[in-house]
């Protein structure tokens, strides 16, 4: 009994391990091959859930479903027009036909290689094959121009291709060039832009000798500017004085022609006003004329001594 139980668990064990061996899962981001002595058999697997195999003779080879990434490395390229740039690219990619990827590729390290040299060399050859405004700028708009004097600075050159155009071309060439491999390059950009380091110092000096020209140009009509608000000032002021002082005298006028007439009203009135109003008149214009320290000499037909000598 004891030799038939061992007999059965180790068929049991058998048969298990025969099952797990005979069935693989794929999840919902993978793809499988299968290969017997390195060779595919059948077709590809893309549909998730549980596959079978022929256990021990067959192996499963995966392979990602989603969209993968490349990274290109930056490098330096001359453009048409002869300016060297570093250029540094990006683009994302996918295994649509595993089988054929198996048997060209092997492997997505493979997949990352074979991408380095298709899409370097195309993107190497796109940017040698047009001048700098193409690829760094998209369509030929309309500069916004906000002072008058910009306008011939802000004058921007019509492009032929462009940016976006050119990343297509790229994008359709290395296409082409994969449609053997069994993958696809879904997307391609380029990342960043940049003169090399020699170039972009003489750009940096132009940019700042040009912004500095203008900074003097707006320095030089602000002074001017100035200079005209400080003229219209001065003008607007001695305009505004001599108007006051105009109608100061005018109204001094018309103050001393009422003085003369209240006087001259309370002068005819009686003896005893014209007494007073004389001697007011006379009081005042001793007292504006002298002061403390001054002496004079009177004679006694003096007007000024006749009133003095009657207040006594």
């Amino acid at each position: 009994m004891k030799t038939k139980n061992i007999l059965l668990l180790v068929a049991v064990a058998i048969l298990a391990i025969v099952g797990f061996s005979s069935v693989f899962i794929l999840n919902e981001t993978q793809q499988a091959i299968v290969t017997q002595f390195g060779k595919p058999v059948g077709g590809p697997r893309t549909e998730p859930g549980l596959n079978f195999k022929a256990p021990f003779i067959h192996k499963v080879q995966y392979f990602d479903k989603r969209y993968l990434k490349w990274d290109g490395d930056p490098n330096q390229v001359p453009t048409q027009d002869k300016k060297f740039i570093h250029v540094d690219t990006y683009a994302r990619w996918q295994i649509v036909d595993p089988l054929q990827f198996f048997i060209r590729l092997r492997d997505e390290r493979s997949g990352q290689s074979r991408l380095d040299d298709i899409l370097d060399g195309e993107t190497r050859n796109a940017v040698a094959s047009h001048e700098l405004l193409d690829l760094v700028r998209s369509t030929n708009r309309e500069p916004e121009i906000y002072d008058e004097f910009l306008e011939a600075l802000d004058q921007l050159e019509d492009i032929t291709v462009g940016r976006e155009r050119i990343e297509e071309i790229i994008l359709e060439r290395a296409n082409e060039r994969t449609a053997d491999l069994g993958i696809r390059v879904l997307d391609f950009r380029f990342k960043r832009m940049n003169y090399v380091d020699e170039v972009r110092r003489n750009v940096y000096d132009r940019m700042i000798s040009e912004r500095n020209r203008i900074a003097d140009q707006f320095r030089s009509e602000g002074q001017g500017e100035a200079r005209r608000i400080e003229g219209n000032k001065e003008r607007d002021l001695a305009q505004i004085q001599s108007e006051a002082i105009r109608e100061s005298e005018i109204i001094r006028g018309k103050a001393d022609a009422r003085a003369t007439a209240i006087y001259a009203a309370a002068y005819n009135r009686n003896a005893m006003s014209r007494d007073l109003y004389a001697f007011l008149r006379s009081m005042e214009a001793l007292e504006k004329s002298f002061d403390e320290k001054t002496s004079i000499i009177l004679t006694t037909d003096s007007e000024l001594y006749r009133y003095l000598k009657s207040t006594r």
